[in-house]
C-alpha cells in the first residue's frame, strides 16, 4: 500500500490546512479556520493548536476504525460458533 506524504500549512489568513505534499492545487483534506478573535486569544499560535486538533482527529479515526474491525470480526465469529457469547 502506497503512503502519501502529508503537510500542515498555515495559509496566513487564519486558516490551517492538511494536504498531500505531492499534489499541489488539490483540495485540502482538512481545513481549520480560526476567527481573528480566536487568533488573538491563541497569541498567534494557530499552527500549534491546529496540529494538536489534527493529531487528535487522526487518533480518534484510528480508534473508530479499530473498533469497527473488532465488531466485524466478532460478527463473523458469531456465525461460526453458535452458543458462544462474546463480551
Amino acid at each position: 500500500m502506497a503512503t502519501a506524504l502529508l503537510e500542515i500549512v498555515d495559509l496566513g489568513d487564519g486558516e490551517v490546512v492538511l494536504q498531500r505534499a505531492d499534489d499541489e492545487g488539490s483540495e485540502p483534506l482538512v481545513s481549520i479556520q480560526f476567527s481573528p478573535e480566536t487568533s488573538a486569544y491563541l497569541l498567534e499560535n494557530n499552527l500549534e493548536v491546529a496540529k494538536a486538533m489534527i493529531q487528535a482527529g487522526i487518533q480518534a479515526a484510528a480508534q473508530l476504525a479499530e473498533l469497527a474491525n473488532i465488531e466485524v470480526d466478532a460478527q463473523e465469529q458469531e456465525g461460526s460458533t453458535e452458543g458462544r457469547t462474546l463480551h
